[in-house]
Formats: structure tokens, C-alpha cells, sequence
């Protein structure tokens, strides 16, 4: 089975590159299942709308990550739990948590679960990611074949220890949420893929997709700014395609993909 994993959206720019290049890998990787973080994908980069869900859809994804900017565009309230494929960090604190942290998708016959969890580190305070992890990974075993989990973290230690931890548990694990594509990409000791983040789908112009004017101005006054997406220049597409040997739950490999004006796609 193949997997097609793409890191995170980042406003028009990004919703754009999805469109423009999501059909053109799924040619030419063929994957059985595509994953698409649309942590930032509205246009002001917080957050996902209805109109922004469909549009990733519609271009071919078959499930949406999110992160720690879920709950930054109050119209994902009206959707949520009508769809199973839009998924939120599992491990946000509260019994009635709108939404669901993963999902199971049936896939030629095999059955996929895919987790979205949240790190702590420099993060909003909220339940232990490794406790909730466990809990779920242990009653999904005799459940599905696969199990696709998209870490959102901000340091890469924390990934990394995740992965090690889940290592040979879970078929694959890759970080999303620094919006920096990392070049670490291998199969663990017991068989997990692992990339300690996908990078983004967004504007190579900005930082981190954002308007480097804001961001300038902040560093040097120490003053409050407004960030703001950058809506002009290039665009990058950036995340993993990874192959798992369906019998028994091991990846056979992942590899990174990068398209933007520096690396142009090959196909």
C-alpha cells in the first residue's frame, strides 16, 4: 500500500499548489490513500472552512489533518462531526471534543487508521499525547492493518521520540506543524516510517508562509504584529510518499517529495 502524505496548507497560495499538483502525484505514485494536513488553509492561515475542506477534497485528498489552529475558524463547528474525514489532534483536553481524532478508512480491503495527535513542547497545554497514543494503538491493533499517525509538534525531539516510541507499532509516523521540510526520512529498527516533518504546501516568498515585512518588524521592535499570509510569489508542495507492506503493518520505505520554484517537479 501506498500512502501520499502532504504537510501543511497555508492559505491561497497553498489551497492553489493542492489543486494544481495533488492530481499530478496521485498519477504519477498512485497511492491507495492520500492524507493532506489543512492546519492553516483558510486564507488568513488559521484554521479550515467548509469551502476550503471541499476544494482539498475535490483535488483529491481522502482525509484532513489539522492541528493546533483546529479550532481557529469557528464554521469547522458546523461541520465537524457531520464527516469522518476530517480529523483533529486526538489527544485536546474536554470530554465533548467536537470532532473525531482519527478515522478508519477501508482501502482495497484493508483497513487504515489515520490519528492526528498534538505535541506539548512549546505548545498550548493539553492532555499527554504519549498516554492517549498508547491507549488508542492498543484498541486499534485488532482493528485495521495499518496505522498512519500525523504527529503535530513543534521541536524535533519530541517527534523523534514519538516515533521511537511507536516504533514498530504503527506503519508510519510523519510530523507536520514547523512548515520546514526535514531530510531524516527512514524506516525505524522495527519498521515505522518516519519524517520529522512534511514541510508545507504554501508561499516560498514569506516565512513560513507569512509576510516577511510582519515578521521583520516584530524581531526588531519585540512588538506585538499581525501576521499575515503572503499572497504574492511562488508556491511549494511538500510531504512523503511512503510504501507499507500490508501484512504486516511495516513500512518498506518513504521518500520525500518537494516541488517549488527551486526544485521543479519531474514527474
Amino acid at each position: 500500500m501506498k500512502i501520499l502524505f502532504l504537510g501543511d496548507v497555508v492559505g491561497n497560495i497553498g489551497t492553489k499548489m493542492i489543486k494544481q499538483y495533488l492530481p499530478i502525484l496521485k498519477r504519477d505514485y498512485k497511492p491507495q490513500l492520500t492524507i493532506v494536513n489543512g492546519e492553516n488553509a483558510t486564507s488568513f492561515g488559521r484554521g479550515i472552512n467548509r469551502k476550503v475542506y471541499k476544494g482539498i477534497m475535490d483535488a483529491g485528498a481522502d482525509v484532513i489533518t489539522l492541528g493546533n489552529h483546529a479550532w481557529n475558524n469557528e464554521e469547522i463547528f458546523d461541520f465537524i462531526d457531520e464527516t469522518k474525514k476530517l480529523v483533529r489532534p486526538l489527544n485536546f483536553p474536554g470530554k465533548d471534543v467536537p470532532g473525531n481524532g482519527y478515522t478508519i478508512i477501508n482501502v482495497n480491503g484493508k483497513k487504515v487508521a489515520v490519528i492526528n495527535l498534538q505535541g506539548r513542547i512549546f505548545m498550548d497545554p493539553i492532555d499527554d499525547p504519549f498516554r492517549m497514543i498508547d491507549e488508542l494503538v492498543s484498541k486499534l491493533h485488532s482493528q485495521v492493518d495499518n496505522i498512519f499517525v500525523d504527529f503535530h509538534a513543534e521541536t524535533t525531539s519530541e517527534k523523534q521520540v514519538m516515533a521511537m516510541y511507536l516504533d514498530g507499532r504503527i506503519s508510519a509516523m510523519v510530523g507536520t506543524h514547523t512548515h520546514v521540510q526535514t531530510n531524516d526520512n527512514r524506516v525505524l529498527k522495527k519498521g515505522t516510517a518516519f519524517m520529522t516533518d512534511a514541510g508545507m504546501c504554501g508561499p516560498t516568498d514569506g516565512v513560513l508562509g507569512m509576510k516577511y515585512e510582519n515578521i521583520i518588524h516584530r524581531f526588531l521592535t519585540q512588538r506585538p504584529t499581525r501576521f499575515e499570509v503572503e499572497e504574492n510569489g511562488g508556491g511549494i508542495v511538500s510531504g512523503c510518499i511512503i510504501d507499507i507492506d500490508n501484512h504486516i503493518m511495516k513500512a518498506k520505505s518513504i521518500k520525500k517529495i518537494l516541488i517549488s520554484p527551486d526544485h521543479p517537479y519531474q514527474g
